[in-house]
Order: structure tokens, then sequence, then C-alpha cells
């Protein structure tokens, strides 16, 4: 089967694509528009050889036409979507860069597609942030809700997405993951983030004192299931991939700090939460448990001690990298 994914660059894409070339009965496009990144970001550029993937750069906002042309001449029989303006705070300053990237060029994207024989199954990765605050059991036929203008772009992709679904029979397939956590994630991330600002001698700041609750889910446990989605979900269903509970953001932090040996109180300092911020992301994932048989495996302190050890491994490539979020249009 030859799959493209969208977004490859990203943190959850290249997680993906390093999983999907597991297995020998792939082949794999990617597809970002930055240039494709060092082993430090890339899992997949730690194996030996990559005969079985190929690499484009295209911006899907400004290379929409070259994009399409290059699906039609691959012409695989499932893509898998990861590519979207991703950051909560930020959207509150350029919302329409959001809904460009996350809504509108996903709109000629899916009219599109929508039209080719080729395409057999399409994974949609949405965002559990379309929610709202997750309060009680929230599973995949929850209302959606959004705080943000992240979150509310999102929301109109899935939206958008289901009547394309509804109207045409398109093979639309979507999955929405909590609080995505590993080694190679991007370093302003608070998990890495913590990390790197201990064994700076940052302060770590937490919004709100870091009382939000999150659903902290290894990327290794997401990928497993995105792949099982796609080769086992039902077409226009949706997906939840979630641990059992959730934690307050600063016991994750207070983990790092035993890990590292660093007094909590030493390492952080509280700062004003951010507009818009959520109380919880705590979904229901009972839908893939029992249709799919996924279940995540990585426990959240052995997680934490492989983004130790990554941080330590790359640790001269990584004091050369910005550790702040720039926005790109």
């Amino acid at each position: 089967m030859k799959v493209v994914v969208l977004g490859a660059n990203s943190f959850s894409g290249q997680d993906f694509v390093d999983l999907l070339l597991d297995d020998p009965k792939y082949s794999v496009v990617g597809v970002s528009r930055s240039a494709e990144r060092s082993a430090l970001f890339l899992k997949y550029r730690t194996r030996p050889e990559l005969s079985s993937y190929r690499y484009h750069r295209l911006d899907m906002n400004r290379d929409g036409g070259d994009l399409l042309a290059l699906l039609d001449r691959e012409q695989p029989e499932a893509i898998v979507n990861f590519a979207a303006q991703s950051e909560v705070a930020p959207s509150w300053d350029h919302p329409e860069h959001w809904f460009q990237t996350n809504t509108v060029a996903l709109a000629k994207l899916v009219n599109h597609l929508r039209k080719q024989k080729y395409l057999k199954r399409y994974l949609h990765v949405s965002s559990p942030e379309a929610y709202g605050t997750c309060v009680g059991r929230v599973t995949e036929d929850a209302p959606l809700n959004p705080s943000t203008p992240y979150a509310a772009s999102k929301a109109a992709a899935d939206f958008l997405l289901k009547t394309y679904a509804k109207q045409f029979g398109f093979p639309l397939l979507t999955v929405r993951a909590t609080n995505v956590y590993g080694a190679r994630q991007q370093l302003f991330k608070i998990i890495p983030r913590s990390a790197i600002y201990m064994k700076l001698g940052t302060p770590i700041e937490l919004h709100g004192g870091g009382r939000a609750v999150k659903s902290y889910i290894h990327i290794r446990d997401v990928s497993r299931g995105e792949k099982l989605i796609l080769e086992r979900g039902k077409l226009g269903q949706i997906y939840n991939l979630s641990p059992d509970a959730g934690v307050e953001v600063r016991e994750v932090v207070r983990l790092m700090c035993d890990r590292l040996g660093k007094r909590f109180d030493d390492a952080t300092r509280t700062v004003d939460e951010r507009p818009g911020q959520d109380a919880a992301y705590v979904i229901d994932s009972t839908k893939a448990r029992t249709e799919l048989g996924w279940e995540s495996t990585v426990s959240l302190e052995t997680g934490l001690g492989e983004v130790v050890s990554w941080v330590n491994e790359y640790w001269s490539e990584i004091q050369s990298q910005s550790l702040q979020y720039k926005h790109a249009a």
C-alpha cells in the first residue's frame, strides 16, 4: 500500500512515518512545508536505509497546485494528514493563519481528492480541543465546543470533512488523540522544555501554576493507534486515543524534577494562565480499545525517561536550536 503522509516533518508525522517503515507492505511518501530535518527531530533518519520512503517539500497554502499534482502522480491508496497550524496561544494573534491552513487549504485538498478514484482511505488528524473542556465521559459523539481559534479551526475542518463524507462518500477516518509527548517533540513543549531548562538552570514557567489537567500519551502509542485506524477503522468513524486518566501539568514537571534531581520550587515559577485554556482534556477511548484492540502501553515514567535520554544524547545540537515557538504563516 502506498501512503502519503502530509505534515511528515511534524512531531506526530515523523513518528508515524517511522512506524510505517517497520512494515514492509508500505511504501511511504512524506510531504511537509519545511526542509527535511536531522535525526534530532526525525526518528526515521536514524535508519540505515530508506528505500521505501521519499520526501517532498511542499506547502499546502503556497504550493497547493503542485501538491495536488504530486498526489495525482503518486495515486496513493491512503493519505494521512498531520499538516496543520497546531499551537494554541499564538492562534489568538493570527487566527486567519490557522483557518487558512487548517480549513481553507484543506477544503481545496478534499474537494480535489473526492473526485479521484485512487484514494481508498483518508485519515484526518483532528484534536480533542475541538470538544473544549472535557468533563465526565467524553466520547466521539460529544458536541464540539472549541475555546480558541486553533480549536475552532480544527472543529471547522471536522465539519467540512463530515459534509464531504456524507455527500460524496469521501473515505474519511478521523482520530483525536490527547496530549502527545516523547523524544523529538518540539523543544518549546512543556516536557522537553522542562528537561532542557533544568539542564540550563532556567526557571520553567507554569501557566496558572500548572493546574490544567492533561492526558499525556506517548507518541508511539498514538502512532500505533493511527495505524490501526488506517488499516481497520470503519469509514466515517471518529476514534479517540487517550490514556486512562489525566494528570496536572505541574505533576508531570514534578516527575521530571525528581528524575533530574531538582527541587520543584527552585525549578519552576507560576505565570498567568493562557486565554481560553481548557481545564481538562480527558477523553474516552473505549471505542478504539474495543473495536481495534488498541491500548496505551508506554507508562508516563518510561516516556519521561526516554525524553531525558534523548535530550542528553542530542544535547550539543539542542543547544544550537531555538527554544521558543516561532510562528510561520
